[in-house]
């Protein structure tokens, strides 16, 4: 079975998360979702906060999600708090 996949874009910062956790990711009848982040403009401290937050979302929904094309800066930052081992990346443009 092949995972969906769901491309974020724009900015991940203070100003927008709140409406992406909002409207949220589409589990909607998946087991399994990759978050595409490659056409992400601009992170802070906040978008890690919304990764860590869907990936929250989908362990306690027993559904499979994992990350791709995560930006360098937004990797940089998960490493900086000591949380880039709790994203399940599946590939990654930084690396």
């Amino acid at each position: 079975m092949t995972a969906a996949v769901q491309q974020i874009s724009g900015n991940l910062t203070i100003e927008t998360v709140a409406q992406l956790l909002e409207r949220g990711l589409d589990f909607a009848e998946k087991k399994s979702l990759v978050v595409d982040l490659e056409q992400v403009l601009t992170v802070d401290s906040a978008a890690v906060s919304l990764l860590l937050v869907w990936v929250r979302q989908a362990q306690s929904n027993g559904l499979d999600l994992s990350f791709t094309n995560i930006p360098t800066n937004l990797l940089s930052l998960a490493n900086l708090y000591g949380v880039a081992e709790m994203l399940p990346l599946q590939s990654n443009r930084a690396a």
